[in-house]
């Protein structure tokens, strides 16, 4: 997720993984958790759920490029303490 820059530090995706907030292919995913073409993510931030559909897996990218390994199924916006 660092590469894609869909979250942008390691440390912060380990912490969201441990804390059960990833789920690929439906069910949850451990930080160490390998994804591969065609997967989907669910990743839930504090008041957004993602879901991203994986197209390419890399060691590294440019930032620009970064956007071309995933395309985006739903974006979802959560109100909290409803």
């Amino acid at each position: 997720m660092k590469v894609s820059r869909v979250i942008k530090r390691r440390t912060v995706a380990k912490e969201v993984a441990d804390k059960g907030r990833i789920k690929l292919n439906g069910i949850l995913a451990k930080s160490s958790s390998d994804v591969k073409f065609n997967d989907v993510l669910t990743i839930t931030f504090g008041n957004k759920i993602l879901e991203i559909r994986v197209l390419e897996t890399k060691d590294s990218t440019k930032k620009e490029d970064a956007e071309k390994m995933y395309e985006i199924i739903s974006e979802t916006r959560v109100n909290q303490g409803e």
